[in-house]
């Protein structure tokens, strides 16, 4: 089939009975529902933009050459990876980065699973079949364009007792089997785009503690209306009765998280991925190519929201003539957010490795360290645009006030902007704003920036242990050839 329209997206989300709860209520159909319907038709114009800008977006199918989204490819030059990364850029302009989670993520991650399968499949091969499994998934993936969740955390209950996972009933592990499925029960969270996607993926997000049973190291994809799946959503922030002039990312844009019960779900074996292989589950995700392979996507998205908002304080800032020497530090201070970004996704491009089954993925080195950067230069992002905006952000006028006939000559006396920016420009800009930083919706996005790619502090320790090599040998280097000059000059 290959790539999907919008419609299309829209006619195969409606046809699944899953067992999804928003607040009080199992939703029927997410298509139509008022909390949801904005969310998909999001999703939808994400399908659409792929015939929008073709060129940049298509490329065949390695083996049957039908159209699918560039996310899918499996890099093999650095030209692949620069084209990758236009179509990437793409795809984040149309929530300007704001909707994490849109099928360009996932795609690119089981691309690059399926594009390293010697650690799926195991150093002595016994993971042959899932590996397999795998890689047929990520065929059908790209060529049916479906649209994926995925769940990797086992959620916290008490702190102390969580690693032991000896009969610990809370984290997803296998109970069963039957002739050709496993049967898997336990919760992971969080699902993100859970209402908005076709199926359910599992896969490993932090090794196993030592002394876990093989039971819990389970991977695999399952329809989101396999009977047992149970999606608990968060309360919406969406804001489907409001204008868009006054709610231009709450009307749109709430991907929604969900946390995910498995009771007692059977998985078809031929969606099993891992099966008990401990070894496996605990070293795919250890530095392996996947890191700085979703890392370009994730970047890329990263960098949208950043030059979204740099841009946004701008305008902020000349709407109100404000040219005091702490509002130009404050935007300084983004725009040099946005570069640091930028060159962290170009240096790392630029400095590709090849990897032992062929793949051609940026630089983990240059990477890494936004991994634990970002969540703090994003919650930074928003304190200086809460600052720049103060009070304005709350005194602006709505779609419905600037309408009216009576109103309108009042708000533009009263509440037009500086050197001719008028009163529904200023309006507009922001509210812009506080959709972004100050509604719900800005306070789930800040949270999701926090911890989408585990917190500051993980990405930290990470970095030392796995990263800190070349760093080391230099610092090193240094330190021995300003010794060796002080022991020559005594």
């Amino acid at each position: 089939m290959g790539a999907r329209t919008g419609a299309d997206y829209l006619a195969a989300l409606g046809g699944t009975n899953r067992e999804l709860w928003l607040g009080a209520e199992r939703v029927a159909d997410v298509a139509t529902h008022p909390q949801l319907a904005q969310g998909a038709q999001a999703i939808a114009e994400w399908y659409d933009r792929q015939f929008e800008f073709p060129d940049e977006l298509l490329i065949p199918d390695p083996e049957t050459g039908e159209r699918i989204n560039i996310s899918h490819m499996q890099p093999r030059s650095k030209e692949d990876l620069r084209r990758r990364h236009v179509g990437l850029r793409r795809m984040a302009e149309m929530s300007v980065g704001t909707m994490g989670r849109t099928p360009d993520y996932m795609n690119v991650t089981f691309a690059g699973f399926a594009d390293n399968p010697t650690d799926w499949r195991g150093r002595d091969g016994s993971n042959e079949e899932g590996c397999q499994n795998l890689i047929e998934f990520q065929k059908r993936l790209r060529r049916h364009d479906l649209s994926l969740t995925h769940t990797i955390v086992h959620p916290v209950v008490d702190k102390e007792t969580d690693a032991h996972f000896e009969r610990n009933p809370v984290p997803l592990h296998k109970v069963g089997e039957t002739t050709d499925s496993i049967v898997v029960r336990g919760a992971r969270l969080l699902a993100t785009l859970a209402p908005f996607a076709e199926e359910q993926t599992v896969y490993p997000g932090h090794p196993l503690p030592a002394g876990a049973p093989k039971e819990y190291a389970v991977s695999f994809t399952v329809p989101m209306d396999a009977p047992g799946l149970i999606f608990l959503c968060r309360d919406s922030v969406a804001r489907p009765d409001a204008h868009p002039f006054d709610a231009p990312f709450s009307t749109r844009f709430d991907e929604q998280d969900a946390y995910v019960i498995f009771d007692d779900v059977e998985v078809p074996r031929e969606n099993v991925w891992i099966d008990g292989h401990l070894d496996i589950y605990n070293s795919v995700m250890m530095p392996s190519s996947w890191w700085p392979n979703i890392m370009q996507q994730t970047t890329i998205r990263a960098l949208t929201k950043l030059e979204f908002a740099y841009g946004l304080a701008t305008h902020m800032a000349e709407i109100v003539n404000d040219r005091t020497p702490r509002t130009q530090e404050l935007l300084g201070e983004i725009l040099s957010y946005v570069e640091a970004t930028r060159n962290a996704v170009l240096i790392a491009e630029q400095n590709a490795k090849t990897w032992p089954d062929g793949g051609v993925y940026p630089e983990a080195r240059a990477l890494h360290p936004m991994r634990s950067i970002l969540p703090v230069w994003f919650t930074r992002v928003n304190d200086i645009l809460k600052t720049l905006g103060s009070h304005n952000l709350l005194a602006v006028a709505s779609r419905g006030q600037l309408d009216d006939a009576r109103l309108r000559p009042l708000i533009e006396e009263f509440l037009s902007g500086a050197e001719g920016h008028d009163a529904e420009e200023r309006s507009a800009i922001y509210r812009l704003a506080w959709d972004f930083v100050g509604t719900s919706m800005g306070s789930r996005n800040e949270l999701y920036e926090r911890n989408y790619l585990a917190s500051s502090k993980t990405n930290r320790i990470a970095a030392h242990l796995f990263y800190s090599a070349e760093a080391r040998a230099r610092g090193d280097e240094l330190i021995e050839n300003l010794l060796a000059a002080a022991r020559d000059r005594s």
